[in-house]
């Protein structure tokens, strides 16, 4: 996600931070502390209030971390490949590849509504606890929002419709009823549309009636519609891609670069008539090598070009995403690297590079797919 910062690794899966967080810990500390703590407690002190309101914003953010981390730990232990977990002001996202069967995307998909639920009794628990024991008022209400955040989480997150869990569900359900799992994809994308539309009238409705909660409730609708809008994108790509190997998309021949070339001498021989926005690179033994972004020409000073070498800039080879002719694409793509131009895949054979596929390659054979007809 743009705007995200990595900032370690949780139970082994990279964990970044998008600049929103603060902002929804400012929001939610204010609120517990300035609002909800002094109706439920009043004479405590500012600092008190302050305290226990942004303790309990931080509870909540490990909470949203805990909904994600059982995602991400569900999926890698029915290999399904996790790339990263991103926190937000929104909740959070785990980027994964895609489930091999319905059984697994049913269990990933409810792990975390039901881990937010759990995490709700338990604060529930231990807030009563707290304050029936020891008479602790105020950690035993902020245990007790928590819990009460923490239901609603669990529970709007298994409304029916993509991208919530809830649709991941139903589509997983649809999916294992028809064998079908563009179908399915395409059956929750259009749920989220609708829910995602109705966030948002209902959110301007009470805008209209002075409720500020309004616009929450519109932001979160936007939010459901996008994604959902760019899932059912995606449904169709992957309808266009079902059953087609990489060389029936690739393009091919491609231009190249030696990699011992100086970054000048690349600019002036190769990379001024070149097609593709990369270049792959090849060694002495004519093995492709990395590859490397015209982009990053540009950024490489003027004085240095006749010294720099193109391999110094490049990506290696081992960072790259690599596949055989044979392969099929929708695999492919499930398991691409991310690249800082965008899709790009080599296509090897023998070790030999015979082709490179772009999102410009993706985009023909969905355009080639759609003229067939529409979707059923």
């Amino acid at each position: 996600m743009n705007g995200s910062v990595r900032i370690g690794h949780v139970l082994g899966v990279p964990l970044r931070i998008h600049w929103s967080v603060p902002l929804l810990v400012g929001l939610f500390g204010y609120s517990l502390g300035a609002q909800t703590l002094p109706a439920w407690l009043p004479g405590r002190s500012s600092a008190v209030y302050t305290l226990a309101g942004l303790v309990g914003a931080l509870l909540l953010v490990g909470s949203l971390l805990a909904h994600e981390a059982a995602h991400a730990v569900l999926a890698r232990r029915r290999d399904i490949p996790v790339q990263d977990v991103t926190l937000w002001a929104l909740g959070g996202v785990t980027q994964m590849g895609k489930p091999r069967t319905a059984g697994a995307a049913f269990v990933v998909a409810a792990g975390g509504p039901l881990t937010s639920l759990v995490i709700g009794g338990a604060a529930l628990g231990v807030g009563i606890g707290l304050d029936a024991l020891f008479g602790w008022a105020v950690p035993a209400a902020v245990l007790v929002w928590l819990a009460w955040v923490n239901f609603l989480l669990g529970v709007f997150n298994l409304l029916p419709a993509a991208p919530l869990d809830g649709g991941r569900v139903v589509q997983s359900v649809i999916w294992w009823r028809t064998g079908d799992r563009d179908r399915a994809e395409r059956a929750a994308a259009r749920s989220g549309q609708v829910l995602g539309f109705l966030l948002i009238a209902g959110g301007w409705v009470l805008v209209l009636r002075g409720a500020p909660g309004g616009l929450w409730s519109m932001l979160i609708g936007f939010f459901v519609l996008v994604v959902a809008n760019m899932e059912r994108r995606q449904a169709g790509m992957a309808a266009a891609l079902h059953g087609v190997r990489a060389s029936e998309a690739m393009s091919s021949p491609v231009e190249t670069c030696p990699d011992w070339l100086t970054v000048e001498r690349c600019v002036d021989d190769v990379a001024m008539r070149a097609r593709h926005s990369a270049l792959p690179l090849l060694d002495l033994e004519g093995r492709p090598s990395g590859l490397v972004d015209l982009s990053q020409f540009a950024r490489i000073p003027a004085e240095q070009r006749g010294t720099s070498r193109v391999r110094d800039v490049a990506t290696p080879l081992a960072q790259c995403t690599t596949c055989a002719p044979d392969a099929f694409l929708d695999d492919v793509l499930d398991k691409a690297r991310p690249s800082r131009g965008g899709l790009r895949i080599l296509v090897v054979e023998a070790g030999l590079l015979v082709g490179i596929i772009t999102a410009r390659d993706i985009t023909r054979l969905v355009q080639r797919h759609a003229l067939r007809g529409p979707e059923t």
